[in-house]
């Protein structure tokens, strides 16, 4: 059976009113606080036509900072922050997960108070542009490999961090292991080049995101969890020899946790490792009996087609719902897309860029 955009799903006990996934997007509104905020509920509240939302990356931990104005979920502040957006949100009907990340790497000693950032081992992200630091542009470090009670902590924080989403209202976690953060650092050969328990092997390099949820497991049922990974991306200087057994075993594993969804990146709108040929949906639908999520750089025709194929069950959009908050009902009507292409005020501090863009066709 074939499915369109607009048709309704059951993900797990949730009911979504469309296909359409808002995908998540850093953009740097909480401020030196971290702290969700009105103008954030009110971003969130204009995209409510979605059939689901996807929160922008939010750092499980301290620790895990490497972006200016990204949110956190790790104090009682920033539970009762976001549970001003989840309020907002309630009367919609339209869930909200909360993804959980830790960049890892791609951070800089200037947010951990002097202190190298922690990754699998001490491989340094190269090629990049540089990072912004709360003190400027700096190139990026060398980061220092985790021992193994920081890895314990770090799982214990996701657990945390589970259970503050929970207590702030959301729908349902994802768990961000994609796109060069920490998980992901983990989970590839490039960046992975330990000799322990967590290095290696394809099963000791999944390790980390298999302890991670199974302690997200404690908090949420499995239908309440999803997990993002980022098979063909080069985005933070990843890419793998090996990319391609690491992700279907990564699939396999997860598949046996019947979890609500996966979310695979697999356009290549931010580039591609050129490490083989792309990886598709398809080889993931082949190893994932659950809900799977097709992202990066797709056009509603290459959505529909995702669909009618059955390689995909919901489509996220990201940049597109940057300018476009009303983007169910511009595909809806057929109407023009607003251009996404001026990111000159995509991470700046306020509500220009950001919750002025016009709805309705206006």
């Amino acid at each position: 059976m074939t499915h369109s955009l607009f048709d309704p799903l059951q993900l797990g006990d949730l009911h979504l009113k469309n296909r359409i996934a808002m995908a998540p997007m850093t953009r740097g509104r909480a401020g030196e606080t971290r702290i969700a905020n009105e103008m954030m509920a009110e971003h969130y509240f204009q995209r409510a036509s979605a059939g689901l939302l996807i929160s922008e990356a939010t750092v499980v931990s301290r620790r895990g900072i490497g972006w200016i104005g990204s949110p956190g979920i790790y104090n009682d502040e920033m539970v009762a922050g976001w549970r001003k957006v989840t309020d907002r949100l309630r009367p919609t009907g339209t869930p909200i997960f909360l993804q959980l990340w830790h960049c890892g790497r791609a951070s800089h000693s200037d947010f951990h108070d002097g202190e190298p950032p922690l990754s699998a081992s001490a491989v340094r992200l190269e090629g990049g542009d540089s990072i912004h630091t709360p003190f400027g542009k700096k190139e990026y470090e060398t980061p220092r490999p985790m021992t193994l009670a920081e890895i314990a902590a770090t799982v214990a924080e996701y657990r945390q961090a589970a259970q503050y989403a929970k207590d702030a209202g959301f729908s349902g976690v994802e768990v961000h292991s994609a796109n060069g953060y920490l998980l992901n650092q983990f989970l590839e050969s490039k960046t992975n080049q330990r000799t322990d328990a967590y290095g290696g092997s394809l099963e000791n390099r999944y390790r980390l995101l298999g302890e991670v949820l199974a302690a997200v497991l404690e908090v949420w049922p499995a239908q309440r969890i999803g997990v993002r990974l980022s098979p063909n991306g080069v985005f933070n200087d990843m890419g793998s020899a090996d990319f391609r057994e690491t992700h279907l075993y990564t699939i396999s594993e997860l598949n046996k946790l019947r979890l609500g969804y996966v979310h695979i990146m697999d356009g290549l709108a931010f580039g591609f490792h050129q490490q083989g040929e792309p990886m598709t949906l398809g080889e993931f639908r082949s190893r994932f009996d659950g809900v799977l999520i097709g992202n990066c750089g797709y056009s509603r025709q290459d959505a529909e087609q995702r669909l009618a194929d059955g390689s995909a069950d919901i489509v996220a959009f990201g940049r597109p719902y940057i300018t476009n908050p009303d983007l169910v009902e511009r595909f809806r009507d057929d109407r023009p897309l607003a251009p996404w292409d001026d990111m000159a005020k995509w991470y700046t501090p306020g509500p220009e860029g950001y919750i002025d863009y016009p709805s309705n066709g206006q």
